[in-house]
C-alpha cells in the first residue's frame, strides 16, 4: 500500500480543509494518508512516503508562510529530486504567483508533480474540494 504524507500550514482553516479532502482522495484511492501540520514534519521523514502533499496559503507578498511552512519545506528542497509531489493552498488576494513561483522551484529542485496545483480563493468551494479529492487521488498512483 502506498504512504502519502500531506504536510500543511494554515492560518484560518482553508488550507487545512483542503488537506482533509486530499487525504478523503487519497484513501479513496486505496492507499495510506498522513495528515501533518509543517512543524511537525522534517526532510528526514520523506524517504518514509512514496508521494508528498504541500499545502501553503499565499502569504504576505505572495509568498509561503515563513514561521514554520518555509524553513520545513527549505530544510526538504534538496530531497524533492524524483519524488512525486503535489502542491496546494488558498489565498485572500492576488492571482496565485505564490503558487507559481513555488512550482517553479519545485521542478528546479527535480521534483515531479503530479498534476497542476490546486488553489481556491478563500474558503474551498464544491470546485476546489472536487480537485483537492482528485489530487490526492493522483498522487496515490
Amino acid at each position: 500500500m502506498k504512504e502519502i504524507a500531506v504536510v500543511y500550514w494554515s492560518g484560518t482553516g482553508n488550507t487545512e480543509a483542503m488537506a482533509r479532502k486530499i487525504e478523503e482522495g487519497i484513501v479513496a484511492a486505496g492507499a495510506k494518508a498522513d495528515v501533518v501540520t509543517a512543524d511537525l514534519f522534517s526532510a528526514e521523514m520523506m524517504d518514509r512516503y512514496d508521494a508528498i502533499a504541500f499545502g501553503c496559503p499565499s502569504m504576505g507578498n505572495e509568498e509561503l508562510e515563513e514561521g514554520e511552512f518555509e524553513p520545513m519545506f527549505s530544510g526538504c528542497r534538496n530531497r524533492l529530486n524524483g519524488k512525486k509531489i503535489a502542491l496546494f493552498g488558498s489565498y485572500g488576494w492576488g492571482d496565485g504567483e505564490w503558487m507559481r513561483t513555488w512550482e517553479a522551484d519545485c521542478r528546479a529542485c527535480g521534483a515531479l508533480p503530479v498534476s497542476d496545483p490546486v488553489i481556491c480563493h478563500e474558503a474551498p468551494d464544491a470546485e476546489a474540494e472536487a480537485a483537492c479529492i482528485a489530487l490526492g487521488e493522483a498522487l496515490s498512483r
